[in-house]
C-alpha cells in the first residue's frame, strides 16, 4: 500500500516525477545508485571528432573516452593543470614543449598503443584547418617524434598560455591516426578507437549517452564504473528531476537560485561561482536593415541592460565591459555606451531615416536566454523598434551562423549568444576574428585592426601590454555597432552531497574527476 506524505519533499518527489515525466525521455531512469553517476547535458552531441566538435556534450565525452597530455583541475580551484596522458611533460625552452607518454595507453578495437605518431596526427591535422579550434594550435610549427613515447612540441615563437589553451580539452584530444585514417580521415557520432577512462557504451538519442568503464585504461581510475548522461532541455524539467532523486548533478538556471536558496533539497549542495561562460547579443551589420551603423547603434542605446540582468539573472550578474572576464587582470573598466538612452537611439534611427524597423532575433529555447530575448523586445519597442523573437533548438540554432549551412548566415539579422570560455583572453577574443565569419563570427565584423591585435596579443609577455591590448580589440567591437555584451553569467549547478564534482574552465563538468564524498 502506498505512504502517502505532506511534506514538501515527499510533494516534490511525487510532483516533480509527474511534472517532469512530461519532459523528459520515456526511459528515463529515477534514482543514482552506488556506482552509476547520473548527470544532465542540456543538448545531445553532434560530433565526437576533436577537429569538427562543438561543445558541451561534444566535449564532454571525448573528456571521457579519449586522452589528453595534461588535465585541467576545477575551475574554483584556479583551472591547474597536471600531466594526464603524458607520464612527463614541461617547457624545454620557449618554444618546445618536450613529454613522455604514460606507458601502457592502448586504443581500442586491436589498434595497439598510443603513441608521439597519434600526438603529432591529432594537433597538426587541426593547425592551419578550417575547424573552429584552428586557434589552439595557431603557434605550432610541428610535433617531432624522438621514439616510441616521446616527442617535441615545436612553436613558431613563443607563446606561454599553449600548455592551458590547446592541450587539455577540445583540438587537444588525442585520437589513433590509424583508425582515423581507416575511416577516410574524420568521423562523426563514433569514435573509430578509444583511449581514456571510459568507452562509449550506448546513445539513445536526444535521451542518453552511457559510458563505461574502460578495463584496459591504465591510469588513475574514476571512482564510478558507469556514467549515465541525461539530455534534458529544459532548466525547470531539470531542476524538478534532481529533487526527484533523477540524477546527482545537473547547472540549473540562474533565475532557480532564490527558490533553491530558501528550499533546499535534502542531501544537496549548491554551486554558486563565478563562470568563464560570457553572453552578448549579435547585431550583424551584412543584415540588409543593419547595414547602416546608425541603426546598430540605435540597438546598443536602446538596450537596457538592469532590466535584463535583474529580469534574467535575478540581478546575480553585472553587466560585462567585453568578451574578458570581470575576474581578469585584463578586463576593460567600462562600456563605450554605459548607459541606455532611448532618446539617443530614436535620434539615430531618425537621422537613418529608419521607421517601422522589425528584425528577427534567433534564441535558444533555454528559459534565460527566453527571457533576455523578451526584456531586449520591450527595451527594443520603446524606441520604436519590433523585434520577432524565433525560439530555436540547438541544432538548428548553430547552424543559423554557419556558412557550410547554406546562405542564411548572411542575412541572419540578431542573435543572443552564449560562450563557454577560457583561461587566456585569447580564447574568448579569438571568435571574433575575420576568419571566424560564417563560423561563430555572425556579426560579420571585418577589423583588420582587430586581427592585428589579437596576433599582437598572442605572443606579447608585458601584462600591462597585454591588457591595453586587449581592452582595444574589445573598444573596437563595441564602436562597430556589431555587439551588446550582457554579462558573464553565475554558475550555478546543483549536486548530490554524496558526490564531488569538478567543473572544467569552460563550465562543463569532467565526470572523469568526479569523486564520492
Amino acid at each position: 500500500m502506498t505512504q502517502w506524505r505532506t511534506d514538501r519533499r515527499g510533494f516534490l518527489q511525487i510532483a516533480g516525477a509527474a511534472l517532469a515525466a512530461l519532459t523528459l525521455p520515456a526511459k528515463f531512469a529515477w534514482a543514482a545508485e552506488g556506482d552509476t553517476l547520473r548527470i544532465r547535458a542540456t543538448a545531445d552531441f553532434q560530433c565526437l571528432d576533436p577537429k569538427n566538435m562543438i561543445g558541451e556534450l561534444d566535449e564532454i565525452i571525448p573528456r571521457c573516452t579519449q586522452v589528453a597530455l595534461v588535465r585541467l583541475g576545477d575551475m574554483r580551484d584556479g583551472n591547474k593543470w597536471q600531466p594526464w596522458g603524458a607520464e612527463k611533460i614541461d617547457w624545454i625552452d620557449p618554444t618546445k614543449i618536450g613529454f613522455t607518454l604514460r606507458e601502457g595507453l592502448q586504443w581500442s578495437n586491436g589498434f595497439g598503443p598510443v603513441t608521439p605518431e597519434d600526438v603529432k596526427f591529432s594537433f597538426e591535422r587541426i593547425a592551419g584547418s578550417d575547424s573552429a579550434w584552428a586557434y589552439q594550435f595557431e603557434k605550432l610549427d610541428h610535433v617531432e617524434v624522438t621514439d616510441a613515447r616521446s616527442g617535441i612540441i615545436h612553436l613558431k615563437e613563443a607563446f606561454a598560455p599553449f600548455m592551458v589553451i590547446a592541450l587539455p580539452y577540445y583540438g587537444g584530444n588525442i585520437i589513433c591516426k590509424a583508425a582515423t585514417e581507416k575511416v577516410g580521415g574524420s568521423y562523426t557520432t563514433e569514435a573509430p578507437a578509444e583511449c581514456g577512462p571510459y568507452r562509449f557504451a550506448a546513445w539513445e538519442q536526444n535521451q542518453k549517452v552511457t559510458l563505461t568503464a574502460n578495463p584496459d585504461w591504465t591510469g588513475p581510475q574514476p571512482a564510478f564504473a558507469t556514467v549515465e548522461i541525461y539530455i534534458v532541455t529544459d532548466d525547470q524539467a531539470a531542476q524538478l528531476a534532481f529533487e526527484a532523486d533523477a540524477f546527482d548533478f545537473t547547472k540549473l538556471a540562474v533565475s532557480a537560485t532564490a527558490q533553491i536558496k530558501a528550499a533546499m533539497p535534502a542531501n544537496a549542495t549548491l554551486i554558486e561561482a563565478q563562470s568563464t561562460r560570457y553572453s552578448w547579443l549579435v547585431i550583424n551589420q551584412n543584415a540588409e536593415p543593419l547595414k547602416d551603423i546608425r541603426v546598430r547603434q540605435a540597438i546598443q542605446y536602446a538596450y537596457d541592460s538592469d532590466a535584463v540582468l535583474l529580469g534574467a539573472y535575478d540581478g546575480l550578474a553585472t553587466r560585462s565591459t567585453g568578451v574578458v572576464p570581470p575576474t581578469s587582470p585584463f578586463t576593460r573598466a567600462s562600456n563605450l555606451i554605459p548607459t541606455r538612452d532611448v532618446e539617443k537611439a530614436k535620434a539615430l534611427l531618425a537621422e537613418a531615416d529608419v521607421s517601422d524597423l522589425t528584425l528577427t532575433l534567433v534564441a535558444l529555447t533555454d528559459s534565460t536566454t527566453q527571457a533576455i530575448a523578451q526584456i531586449f523586445q520591450a527595451n527594443m519597442a520603446e524606441a520604436g523598434i519590433t523585434i520577432e523573437i524565433q525560439p530555436t533548438e540547438d541544432a538548428a540554432y548553430w547552424a543559423a551562423g554557419d556558412k557550410t549551412a547554406g546562405d542564411g548566415y548572411k542575412s541572419l539579422e540578431l542573435a543572443l549568444m552564449n560562450f563557454a570560455g577560457g583561461i587566456d583572453p585569447t580564447e574568448n577574443l579569438v571568435w571574433f576574428r575575420p576568419d571566424q565569419i560564417g563560423i561563430y563570427n555572425w556579426a560579420f565584423f571585418d577589423s583588420a585592426d582587430f586581427e592585428s591585435l589579437y596576433q599582437q596579443g598572442l605572443t606579447e609577455q608585458d601584462e600591462a601590454k597585454r591588457k591595453a591590448i586587449f581592452n582595444k580589440m574589445e573598444d573596437l567591437m563595441e564602436a562597430s555597432g556589431d555587439f551588446i555584451f550582457i554579462c558573464f553569467e553565475p554558475y550555478i549547478a546543483i549536486h548530490h552531497s554524496t558526490v564531488k564534482p569538478v567543473i572544467m574552465a569552460d563550465g562543463h563538468p569532467d565526470p572523469v574527476m568526479f569523486t564520492k564524498a
